[in-house]
């Protein structure tokens, strides 16, 4: 297992919000963010990160330990001691807003309760649809892969996803560090179907797209691989 390190200037630029994390200090706000938007690191990964030293971060490890929102793991690299990283509890991931949870979770009961499960569906139908045309309206300028795939990020960044994309081989990845629907997405997975398809709709003709992580599988994030599709040579049937 290689554990590596990260620059913190893109979670904290892009993701940090005023009221994120009430009553946490700045250097533990970013300490939150790092262990958000990366894999479980280790002490000294997190003070190259965050520019200070590991004793710091140890300090800072301790309280937020203690706050029940981090928590220790241990990674077996075969020879040599284990080491130790560290990745956020639920009650860090907790700390990242869901929009109107609570709201929305009520809605979608309260859908089900009058119209049933045909009701349900047919709401995340008619979501999936408007929200398929409003990505297709802003990313009609976007005609390469690259491009398509760097929009969509942009858009799901301002949604709240905390998106990003990075070229894997010939392929591209679409990372989503966070879900700000976790909470109606748990009650309502056809809401996580419908927003696969709303991909594979948009990189239509240019790449195949699939899930590689989900948040509600045991995910640490949601992934997207997009594959690109090989065009046809000229005169084959393919």
């Amino acid at each position: 297992m290689q554990v590596s390190t990260f620059n913190i200037s893109r979670s904290a630029m892009n993701y940090t919000r005023e009221n994120l994390f009430n009553g946490i200090a700045r250097s533990a706000n970013q300490l939150l963010m790092c262990l958000k938007t990366h894999p479980s690191c280790s002490t000294a990964s997190l003070a190259e990160a965050l520019g200070t030293t590991t004793e710091a971060v140890r300090q800072q490890i301790a309280k937020l330990v203690e706050q029940g929102l981090v928590e220790g793991v241990v990674a077996r690299t075969g020879v040599g001691r284990p080491k130790q990283l560290w990745q956020l509890t639920a009650a860090g991931h907790g700390r990242f807003p869901d929009t109107h949870a609570q709201l929305t979770v009520q809605l979608i009961q309260s859908v089900g309760e009058v119209f049933g499960q045909d009701g349900v569906a047919q709401m995340v139908e008619h979501r999936g649809v408007r929200q398929l045309a409003e990505y297709r309206e802003r990313m009609a300028s976007a005609t390469s892969l690259p491009q398509r795939v760097a929009r969509l990020a942009q858009i799901r960044t301002e949604q709240g996803y905390m998106a990003w994309a990075e070229r894997d081989g010939a392929d591209f990845l679409l990372i989503e560090d966070h879900c700000p629907i976790c909470a109606a997405a748990t009650l309502c997975q056809r809401l996580c179907m419908s927003e696969l398809q709303q991909f594979q709709a948009l990189m239509h003709g240019l790449a195949q797209v699939s899930r590689e992580e989900h948040l509600l599988r045991e995910g640490r994030r949601c992934v997207y691989r997009m594959q690109p599709i090989k065009p046809s040579k000229p005169g084959s049937n393919a």
